[in-house]
Parts: C-alpha cells; structure tokens; sequence
C-alpha cells in the first residue's frame, strides 16, 4: 500500500515538472554537448535556433552554426604611410668665394662648381634615380644656368641624371670624352643634348673650359683604353689663385700612369678620389704627386666595397683627411683661394 501511495507521488511529481524540463531543454544535447533553442527561448535570453550550452545549470550561447558570420567593419581610413625623408639640401654661400659642392647622390657622382664671378660648372649627374636629386640641389642654390656640363665618361652612375639636368636648366656648353655605350642610359643623355640644341665638346688632354678668374683646364683622357669606360674619365683640374681641385671620375691606373708619364702637374690641395675609393684607382705613385690635404670619396650604399679598406689605409699614410658623401651627406667647400673651409649637411663640419 506504502509502495503504490510512493509511486503515484513521484508520478504526480514529475508530471509536473516535465514542461519546466521541455521549457529549459528543448531538443536534444549532441555530441558537442550543446543543442538548438526551439521555443521559449527569450525566456533564456536566446534567440529562436540559437545554439547554446548548460554549464552548472547557466547558458552559456554562442552563434548558430547556421547563422552568418558577423561581417568586420572596413576601416575609416587608409594604413599610415611614412614619408621619405626630406632630401637635405646645400646652403648656398656668399658669392666671391670658389665653391665646391660635392653632391650626395648614393652609389655615383655629381659635383657643382661655382666660381667666383658666379659661372656654374657640373660635373657629373649621379644614376638615373638621382637626376631629380640633382635638380633639387641646383634649385636650391639658385642654379639657372650651367656655363658647363661635364660628362666624365658613360657609365649610368655619372650620367644617368644628366637628362633631367638638361630638361631642367639652362646649358651653354657640354664637355665629354670622345667614347660612346650601347645604354639606353646612355641614349637618353645623347637625346636630351641634342634635343636642347647642343653639341658635345671632346674631351682630351689640354682642353680647357673658359672661366673668368678660374683655370679649368683637362689633364685626361690622354690615350684611347677600349672597352675600359672608366679609363676614358674626364679629369679637370680646377685652380683658384693658390688653391686647386682635382676631379677624377671613375680614372683607373692606366690612365693615371699616362698622367704621371706625360709630366703633369698633378698636385692639388682637394682630390676627388677615383671610381668612389675603388682599389683600381688611387695608386700610390698617383697619390704622391697628387698630395691632397682633403681628399672626398662620393659613394653610398653598395656591394662593390667602396671604399676599399686598403686605399682608406693609403689615404691615412698619405696625411689626407677624408671626407666621404655616405657620412658627410653633401659636402661642400669653400675657398678664397689661399685656404679651404666645409660644410656638410650630415655629421660635423670640418
């Protein structure tokens, strides 16, 4: 009798809690442990068909696996791009002075003459890339006019900016070695000349460039040296009363024995260094007559190993304080013609 009053209580029991169950699971748990909500579900804070689970007797939900993802907003505004770093340009000195300003152009060459009666003489215009660098450099110190502008030899990382030069400014004159290159680099500064109107000068031993209070006179190329572009440089020897510059291009040892044999005078108080500190140039011989005082090596980043560590070495025997464009940044110099001060517009001035 106890049994069956026992029995009819837990029936009454679970009679009535089965729709609090049906209510609270609806559906089946799967083998994730979680099910879909069916009904009731803003009872649970679900949404019809969302998936959830029960831990510790809480609901925890997540998105229905049938729902979309929810969709990322786009962003508002582009990635910060940082700018390049300004171009630091030469500041231009007080007239009356010879002015060297020996460009910052990377792995090349590009210098700036300005004399004292304010004639401008370029030499050299650094690779393709830096022909607008060159460009910048001459606006900002007023350049209009070229009276002269000299083509060391062929290779792109002389006169590949020349073509923008030339587009740009006013050019008198154009001074080159009698050698040609297959290069469209090459090409393309041939065109430009042409198309402003211009021939260009050969370039051999004796000629000279007409300056007013200034001697510009070429000491190289003396022979013909074949397919060798960088003993066909252009090597200008500029005096200024007691003081003098002596520009090389990329001249290696032949021809700075064809200089040394033929009895020139060589000594100059500036030497820019031979094909950027190259150990094909700067012979030690060359040096010894030369005896610069300063000597400047334009050269960037590069996989050549300029300068080399051995004419650095040589340089330092030699007593020559170096000043090099991938330190120095551009490096000019000043001279009243019985002494020579720089500046620079990276690290100290010397």
């Amino acid at each position: 009798m106890k049994k069956r009053i026992a029995l009819s209580m837990i029936l009454s029991v679970l009679l009535i809690l089965l729709p609090v169950i049906a209510n609270a699971h609806p559906g089946r748990t799967d083998s994730d442990g979680g099910h879909y909500c069916r009904t009731n579900c803003a009872k649970w804070g679900l949404q019809d068909g969302e998936y959830h689970y029960h831990n510790g007797g809480k609901s925890k939900s997540t998105p229905a696996a049938t729902a979309k993802p929810t969709a990322k907003p786009k962003p508002t505004a582009k990635p910060t791009v940082q700018p390049a770093p300004a171009l630091a340009l030469p500041k231009k000195q007080n007239a009356g002075t010879l002015q060297v300003y020996f460009f910052d152009v990377g792995q090349g060459d590009s210098t700036l003459i300005r004399t004292t009666k304010n004639q401008y003489i370029l030499i050299d215009g650094g690779n393709n890339n830096q022909g607008k660098n060159v460009v910048k450099y001459l606006n900002a110190l007023g350049v209009k006019t070229l009276d002269a502008m000299v083509a060391t030899h062929p290779d792109a990382d002389h006169i590949g900016g020349l073509d923008d030069v030339l587009k740009a400014v006013d050019v008198k004159s154009v001074y080159a070695p009698k050698v040609s290159h297959t290069t469209e680099t090459y090409k393309d500064f041939l065109t430009a000349v042409k198309n402003e109107g211009r021939t260009i000068k050969a370039v051999t031993k004796g000629v000279s460039i007409p300056l007013t209070g200034v001697e510009a006179k070429f000491l190289a190329p003396i022979n013909s040296y074949g397919d060798n572009l960088n003993d066909w440089s252009a090597v200008l020897k500029v005096t200024y009363k007691n003081k003098s510059f002596l520009f090389t291009g990329d001249a290696e040892k032949a021809s700075e024995n064809d200089m040394l044999a033929d009895g020139l005078n060589l000594k100059a108080d500036v030497l820019k260094v031979g094909h950027h500190g190259s150990n094909s140039s700067t012979s030690k011989a060359f040096l010894d007559a030369v005896k610069p005082q300063y000597a400047v090596i334009s050269v960037g980043k590069n996989n050549y190993g300029h300068p080399d560590s051995g004419i650095l070495a040589r340089l330092k025997n030699a007593n020559a304080s170096v000043l090099r464009t991938d330190q120095k940044g551009t490096i000019t110099a000043i001279s009243d013609g019985s002494k020579i001060t720089f500046t620079t517009t990276k690290g100290a001035s010397k």
